[in-house]
């Protein structure tokens, strides 16, 4: 998995078109085992490949509740420490199994009194897995300059 060393402190000057950094994320049979759990998601094709197969997949695969967790997360990454998420909405494409990569990008769509609308695409070997649209806060509090004051 790969992802910004640490979210920003201040959030990022948002304008319509802005796109954010790619986020990639790797699905291994643990993580998808261990999202699928942590989400209180017990259905058999999220941990047994073997039932999984049975009835028609490839392999286990990621749940939604973890998609949406991680489309929050890829947002919130860009927007900040203190931004907040108004809504989620998502549209789940092909499957995303294990040993497959999903890739996220971003582009802001929309940007209304502190509000961005963020259009986000997770995309894997298999083509589109998750289309969402978020809704986050932006949180326009700035760190003091102290140094600007005299305080350095």
């Amino acid at each position: 998995m790969t992802a910004p060393v640490a979210p920003p402190r201040t959030p990022p000057r948002v304008a319509v078109d802005d796109t954010l950094p790619p986020l990639v994320i790797e699905a291994t049979p643990t993580f998808i085992v261990s999202t699928a759990l942590a989400t209180r998601d017990f259905q058999d094709v999220h941990h047994d490949r073997d039932l999984a197969q049975s009835k028609g997949s490839e392999d286990i695969f990621v749940n939604i509740l973890t998609d949406t967790g991680l489309v929050g997360r890829y947002v919130t990454d860009w927007a900040g420490q203190r931004a907040q998420i108004r809504s989620i909405t998502l549209r789940l494409g092909v499957p995303w199994y294990a040993y497959d990569t999903l890739t996220f990008a971003g582009t802001v769509s929309a940007v209304d009194d502190g509000v961005a609308t963020v259009d986000v695409v997770g995309t894997n070997a298999l083509g589109k897995h998750v289309t969402s649209q978020v809704s986050v806060v932006l949180d326009h509090t700035e760190t003091p300059d102290h140094t600007a004051q005299g305080n350095a």
